[in-house]
């Protein structure tokens, strides 16, 4: 699997470019996909944001895990820290908890002082920031990863994926949940699988949009490649030529 920053965050620093990858490389599993800071803001030692940033995210962990899914923000003025965690939609609440809580830590530890940042790991993601942001799409945040092998017959493959995300599209952005995941069929004896999510703080409609502006953005970085993935700060969007997710 290959991995590269979008255009629209390679202005930010980057601070982790650790892909999951076990039997290649022997990366352990807490490795982030990805994590992001801005240096633009900062805080000290003796500020309250930083101990209203640990609170958070200790709130984020606890109330994470019943719907994969929290925000909150604590404290006030320029010391409020915001932030927002997202699981997989697949997974369940205990690995949701300990996902968050380790996302937590290693975005603190890759984000000294900074009052911004962003992590992904493969089961979640995390983001926090002095400036409020819920309920907008994040547009800033993205990365794609994509498998280095390709398929045979590349339009007739790509047109699958496009197809099959959209009809995720559709069914996400009209659930509760705002995920959805499925598979196609495509040869005799070979599936297409796919998955799709949006963070809980956008409407129906804002989904919606954050998904279809991702898959878009599919043949920049995945035409013709086994797997591949856009991941953002409000939606992300994966396939593979395997079952990666849970029924």
């Amino acid at each position: 699997m290959h991995l590269l920053p979008s255009s629209s965050s390679s202005r930010l620093r980057l601070l982790s470019l650790a892909l999951l990858l076990h039997v290649s490389f022997g990366v352990a599993a807490v490795d982030p996909l990805y994590a992001v800071c801005s240096t633009s803001r900062n805080y000290t030692a003796n500020d309250a944001f930083g101990d209203n940033l640990r609170q958070l995210m200790f709130m984020l962990a606890t109330k994470a895990s019943p719907i994969g899914f929290a925000l909150g923000s604590v404290g006030q003025g320029g010391a409020r820290a915001n932030g927002l965690a997202l699981c997989r939609g697949d997974i369940k609440s205990t690995a949701c908890t300990t996902c968050v809580r380790t996302a937590g830590a290693r975005v603190r530890d890759l984000c000294p002082n900074n009052k911004d940042g962003i992590i992904w790991f493969d089961e979640c993601m995390l983001r926090y920031s002095d400036v409020e942001f819920f309920g907008e799409i994040d547009f800033d945040h993205r990365f794609y990863m994509w498998n280095r092998e390709n398929v045979s017959d590349a339009v007739m493959f790509d047109g699958k994926v496009e197809n099959l995300m959209n009809r995720l599209k559709q069914k996400a952005y009209i659930s509760p949940l705002l995920f959805a995941t499925g598979e196609m069929e495509i040869g005799e004896s070979q599936e297409l699988y796919g998955l799709v999510q949006c963070t809980k703080d956008l409407s129906g409609g804002d989904c919606k949009k954050c998904l279809e502006a991702v898959i878009g953005e599919l043949p920049s970085c995945c035409d013709g490649k086994r797997g591949g993935r856009v991941v953002g700060g409000s939606c992300n969007i994966r396939y593979e030529l395997y079952p990666f997710f849970d029924a």
